[in-house]
């Protein structure tokens, strides 16, 4: 690949034709289904939500104001006693009747997802699996993770000690705009699995996402007052849901989870934050350069780039770098750019003028400081207004704002290093610290890079689907990249309060039986040792 190619492999993405028949956004966001789903969002004033697509309005909708928020705690609460005192079995199975209907009606939600996130209907497909797992896994676990727990005691034979779990009461929730489906219901599923009721705030380009998956849970048998939205603007309805909920759940930007984490903290109440992302891969000399340029493409364009965990830095041996990005670079021009609510486009488009706007500003001035374009570099307003080519940088360095900050679009910078240490320490250069990929043909040098990486998750030979679909291990952030986790035992877990009851029998934890002080001190000091010596835990 020579810098005299580079220029002329801008603009190349071909754009996907409309299958015949495919549906319109008038065609499913009808007046009807807009009532529906908006029934109960309380509201005085109006706002509305729009596709990517076209730029065009979706529906009308109703705007929450903090009086609107403090109602639905009031109403959450007041649901909330009930709920927590179903059999959590009981609870559990809603989340199974939830996941049939989910797979059985997800035509509907993937047009939803597509037209307020503009993405491709397979990265929409997406989010469809990752709910039906956290929904199989907590209907599934939820019972075992919640179980009271017995531990040993003070004084073994002498005190009985069991660990009981209490839901914290009411989840305040903050979801964001790019991932609509999973993003919300799909972590406020092990909430409501551990007995809370939930007070959500989606954002309001994608709140009809999040309102159908809540009219789904319903159905599942949800009692509707567990399960309360609020719409408005993020500076007005964010702080006053803070102010009200016994838990915070956030997804979004480091900079809006510093201000959760400020008024949680303010309150002692506790909060999971996932927040930015500036993830890297790294392809080894002795990687599969054909699977791993496949696998780049997934890792660094699947939503157009607008997902937290995607890659948007990519280190690669340069014993390897031509042959990867000669087949790298042919992948992503072939990429098919597409407007549809069908199967058949790569990618789709960006979700508004907001991220356009940073998508240009990171290109023009890595190019204007030098970066050569490999592939794309260009918006597409022939496809949609938000549409820009998925786009590969070569030549970027620390000057140039795509090195740093996050884009958060379908960009990634191409970089070489020599040797197993250099890729570590770049890949870990950075205050983020959230996802990585590893490609090589050694598991256990894989999994040895992988240990090195300060990230909350790592894929070996994959982009991110792997460790965020292995729903029974820890997902999450690490440095700015956050604080908690979901799934797992930790993504139920942290929407409980932990509470240690412990029984004394027969004798009490004090001078007894005619002993003195000193008598007593002695027998505590023998016992002591004794425990330590057979291995007392």
């Amino acid at each position: 690949m020579t810098d005299t190619q580079a220029p002329e492999t801008a603009g190349t993405n071909p754009h996907a034709p409309a299958p015949a028949g495919v549906r319109t956004a008038a065609d499913v966001v009808t007046p009807e289904l807009v009532a529906r789903l908006t029934k109960g969002v309380a509201g005085s004033g109006r706002t509305a939500g729009h596709t990517p697509f076209t730029g065009e309005k979706l529906a009308d909708l109703p705007e929450s104001t903090p009086e609107d928020v403090r109602g639905a705690f009031e109403a959450a609460r007041a649901a909330q006693a009930a709920w927590a005192r179903t059999p959590v079995r009981r609870r559990a199975a809603v989340l199974l009747r939830f996941h049939d209907l989910l797979l059985e009606r997800q035509a509907e939600v993937l047009d939803l997802v597509q037209l307020e996130t503009g993405k491709a209907r397979l990265h929409a497909h997406e989010e469809v699996q990752a709910v039906a797992v956290a929904a199989r896994h907590y209907g599934r676990r939820a019972a075992t993770y919640l179980r009271p727990r017995r531990h040993a005691g003070a004084v073994p034979g002498l005190t009985r000690t069991v660990e009981l779990r209490h839901p914290r009461g009411v989840v305040g929730q903050i979801a964001p705009w790019n991932y609509p489906l999973e993003l919300s219901v799909g972590d406020a599923l092990p909430a409501f699995a551990a007995g809370n009721a939930v007070v959500m705030k989606p954002d309001t380009e994608t709140c009809l996402t999040a309102l159908w998956a809540r009219d789904l849970l319903i159905e599942a048998g949800l009692p509707d007052g567990v399960f309360q939205v609020v719409l408005g603007e993020g500076p007005v309805v964010g702080p006053e849901l803070v102010a009200h909920a016994d838990y915070v759940s956030f997804t979004g930007s480091t900079r809006t989870g510093r201000e959760v984490a400020v008024g949680a903290a303010a309150r002692l109440i506790g909060a999971s934050l996932e927040l930015g992302g500036k993830n890297a891969m790294l392809v080894l000399d002795d990687a599969d350069v054909e699977k791993a340029a496949a696998g780049a493409v997934r890792a660094c364009f699947s939503s157009a780039g607008q997902l937290c965990i995607s890659i948007e830095r990519l280190y690669v041996h340069e014993s390897i770098a031509d042959a990867f990005l000669e087949r790298f670079t042919s992948r992503t021009r072939a990429m098919r750019l597409g407007a549809f609510l069908a199967y058949g486009a790569d990618m789709g488009s960006l979700a508004g003028e907001r991220q356009l706007k940073t998508v240009e500003r990171h290109v023009q001035d890595a190019v204007a400081k030098g970066a050569r374009v490999l592939a794309g570099g260009v918006a597409r307003p022939d496809v949609g207004p938000f549409f820009f080519e998925p786009t590969v940088l070569d030549g970027v360095d620390d000057s140039m704002a795509v090195c740093g900050e996050e884009t958060f679009g379908p960009v990634v910078s191409v970089h070489r290093f020599t040797t197993d240490d250099e890729a570590v320490e770049r890949a870990n250069a950075t205050p983020y610290g959230l996802n990585a990929s590893v490609w090589t043909g050694s598991a256990r040098r894989g999994l040895d890079i992988a240990a090195r990486l300060r990230t909350g998750t790592v894929n070996v030979n994959e982009g991110y689907a792997p460790a965020y679909g292995s729903v029974q291990s820890p997902m999450g952030g690490m440095k700015d990249s956050g604080l908690g986790r979901r799934h797992g035992s930790e993504g139920i877990l942290k929407y409980t309060e932990a509470q240690t009851v412990a029984h004394q029998r027969l004798l009490p934890m004090a001078p007894s039986l005619g002993m003195t002080d000193e008598k007593y001190a002695a027998l505590m000091t023998t016992s002591l040792k004794l425990m330590k010596a057979l291995r007392f835990s």
